[in-house]
């Protein structure tokens, strides 16, 4: 499955620095002054996974794929982005199809880059992009509204339900909350899937601090700072120190780090929380022609986790050879498991694993 992450903000908030780094290429423009960034950024960033390597190094195939996180960079936005100041609702719709959303709100000090608003205050900034995504997220929603009401006509009963379903989204909505805040049970959630709500989206919190904070980083005082309850939601970039790693080798960007005191770069952390918030695991697969590192929702069962390799391996779905990551290296590979009992047959029923190696049996 792909995964897709939005990143929002006021500008000048250090966006599009922290997209150049993420993707590893300076390709999005970072200017002092609003709107630089006019059409979206796209970049695929693989995702860091110790294991991959691992495997990697013992069975020796011919290539090794990673699994992928495609991150959307849009222009900073404004109050009254909704009704298109800014471009606004041009940039939203650049988004709506994202898995989650990552808001980058600034807390550093600089006299040469100008804030929108004059002055640092993250809360401030965190509330004025949420108030704009509600804001589009009830213009979407009228317009549903509408033709809601008006197939009620009929006198479907179904279509009633789903029309008081859309009302009570938008009574909801006009009133500041978050689409992902009102009370719905799964079948509704699923009802209004097709909408895109902004605000239905999990929403990861990127904090752009000065190189002096982010070693001393106290996510419980930003919980207070950002009104935030999740603090595994927040996560604290430099974007500067993220910006100078583009340039150097993997054991030269290890080194800085450790002489700066931070355990990983600001990127790992952001795809382990978006991994987390969008309830994601992974399994693997490996051979001589690959490895390879497959994302799939935590709760899975085995045909479902095929069908994310191909939809025929979901339909014709037979069994699965499986066996957990560390029976798999502590073992020498798939020869030395099976020979020590190691490999498990698992059926239909059977709940993938986070770092399960598995080979999927199906008929054509």
């Amino acid at each position: 499955m792909s995964l897709k992450i939005g990143i929002v903000g006021l500008p000048n908030v250090g966006k599009s620095t922290i997209f150049n780094a993420l993707v590893g290429a300076k390709s999005a423009q970072a200017a002092n002054y609003p709107f630089c960034t006019i059409d979206p950024n796209v970049g695929v960033v693989e995702v860091p996974d110790e294991r991959l390597d691992k495997l990697t190094e013992l069975v020796n195939p011919k290539k090794t794929i990673p699994a992928a996180i495609e991150f959307v960079d849009i222009a900073g936005l404004v109050a009254g982005a909704s009704k298109g100041e800014g471009l606004g609702n041009q940039f939203l719709s650049h988004i709506r199809e994202c898995d989650a959303i990552a808001q980058v709100v600034r807390d550093f000090e600089d006299s040469n880059i100008i804030h929108v608003y004059g002055d640092i205050n993250t809360k401030r900034d965190r509330e004025v992009i949420e108030a704009e995504l509600v804001l589009a997220d009830l213009q979407t929603v009228e317009k549903r509204l509408l033709k809601a009401k008006a197939d009620t006509k009929s006198g479907d009963k179904e279509k009633i339900k789903y029309a008081e379903l859309i009302q009570k989204i938008y009574d909801n909505l006009g009133q500041g909350k978050l689409a992902k805040d009102i009370t719905l049970n799964e079948e509704e959630k699923l009802s209004i899937r097709d909408l895109h709500l902004l605000t239905m989206k999990p929403h990861l919190y990127i904090v752009n601090i000065s190189e002096d904070k982010i070693k001393s980083f106290d996510r419980k005082k930003y919980v207070q700072m950002l009104d935030i309850q999740d603090e595994s939601r927040i996560i604290p970039i430099c974007a500067r120190i993220e910006e100078e790693l583009i340039n150097f080798s993997k054991e030269e960007a290890m080194e800085y780090l450790k002489e700066l005191g931070i355990k990983e770069t600001g990127l790992n952390e952001l795809i382990r929380a978006a991994y987390k918030s969008l309830n994601l695991i992974t399994y693997l697969t490996a051979g001589p022609d690959e490895v390879r590192a497959w994302t799939v929702r935590k709760g899975a069962l085995c045909p479902e986790a095929a069908g994310v390799i191909h939809t025929d391996f979901e339909k014709g779905f037979i069994k699965a050879e499986v066996i957990s990551y560390e029976d798999y290296m502590n073992n020498g590979g798939e020869q030395g498991a099976k020979e020590k009992g190691l490999m498990r047959i698992e059926g239909k029923e059977y709940e993938v694993k986070d770092g399960d190696v598995m080979y999927f049996r199906f008929a054509v």
